[in-house]
């Protein structure tokens, strides 16, 4: 498989995964290791950081909207937003060398996926939530949403989306506004993951030290250029897409999708073909 064909399929899942509640971090993983490529490359390191960062950007265009009405009028949900961040930032980055080390292990991923799903199917089915929308939270209810996304950074394949979620509902919010928050909320803690990630690969020199390292050829630029717009556009249907289900449906069948992949990673893993 070509370059180009490899950073059109990282892109659609990339696209596909990363604001649903199913983890895209252990879907890159797993389809990379499937397609045979080394984990550890450094140009497939800083491949997966820009195809993330293309999908983080379909977020303030498709929510451009609501994020003037909190800029111009109620600011209380970017005061809301910040301080979930910052209970989230904190612990992550004094964790950051946990972090690293479970990104390369796939027993954390499949344990995640498992271990999520069952949460996520539990708290769906019992959250009753009242608070629904972004603007009648407390303060309160975004510092538990931000605790709860302490778990997603420290064990990849819990998946940051199903994270806030779930911490939504548990804290009484209603299947759409929790996922508008996590929406809201993805967007400073994405992008400072991604900056932060950035920030070491250009600081690492031409090796791009430990995290990876830029294109060495045009062949490298294009596929990088693919996988980037690919992201983007895939992840902005995506997102218009869960907005409108999550009204009339509930997150099981993505718990259930959790369940199933995480043991199936397990079982291959066990018996040596993981």
């Amino acid at each position: 498989m070509t370059h180009y064909l490899i950073a059109l399929l990282l892109g659609v899942i990339e696209g596909l995964t990363e604001f649903l509640p199913v983890s895209s971090t252990a879907h890159l993983r797993l389809v990379q290791s499937l397609l045979g490529i080394d984990l550890s490359d450094p140009y497939w390191k800083m491949f997966a950081v820009v195809i993330q960062l293309g999908a983080i950007l379909c977020l303030p265009i498709y929510f451009r909207h609501r994020l003037w009405t909190f800029i111009t009028a109620d600011r209380k949900p970017i005061a809301l937003t910040s301080l979930a961040f910052v209970v989230t930032a904190f612990p992550a980055l004094l964790l950051s060398k946990v972090i690293g080390e479970n990104l390369e292990n796939t027993w954390v991923m499949g344990c995640s996926l498992v271990v999520g799903g069952v949460v996520m199917w539990v708290v769906d089915a019992r959250a009753r939530g009242t608070v629904s929308a972004v603007e009648e939270m407390s303060y309160w209810q975004a510092a538990w949403i931000g605790f709860w996304q302490i778990f997603s950074a420290v064990f990849p394949g819990t998946s940051r989306s199903m994270a806030t979620i779930a911490g939504a509902q548990v804290a009484g919010m209603t299947r759409p506004a929790a996922l508008e928050f996590s929406f809201l909320l993805s967007i400073p803690t994405m992008v400072a993951a991604t900056g932060y990630d950035l920030l070491k690969s250009l600081r690492g020199g031409a090796d791009g030290g430990a995290l990876g390292a830029g294109p060495q050829d045009l062949q490298g630029w294009v596929a990088l250029g693919i996988g980037f717009v690919v992201s983007f556009l895939v992840a902005y249907a995506v997102v218009a897409w869960f907005m409108r289900w999550v009204r009339t449906r509930g997150f099981v069948p993505f718990a259930i999708y959790r369940i199933i992949l995480g043991t199936v990673v397990l079982v291959l893993l066990a018996t040596g073909r993981g």
